[in-house]
């Protein structure tokens, strides 16, 4: 049976402030990592679309210098 969130809360506060913390990490770095999966994910539908509206020569294909140079412009 899965435990209630409140015993769970109750039993995290019980280490030392070394656990403590150990845990607060762990449970961060498992935020990240569903964050960064979701971003993954997010990039890869966009890179897909763009893909296909180039095939169906929707969009153009531009040479990496005019990329940057686009870019460069902006920041200047």
């Amino acid at each position: 049976m899965p435990r209630e969130l409140a015993d769970i809360q109750r039993d995290a506060m019980e280490p030392s402030n070394k656990e403590s913390a150990t845990l607060v990490e762990h449970l961060l770095a498992t935020l990240d990592a569903d964050e960064e999966t979701a971003s993954e994910e997010l990039w890869m539908e966009e890179a897909e679309r763009r893909h296909a509206d180039y095939r169906a020569g929707k969009i153009a294909s531009k040479t990496a210098e005019q990329i940057f140079t686009g870019a460069q412009n902006k920041f200047n």
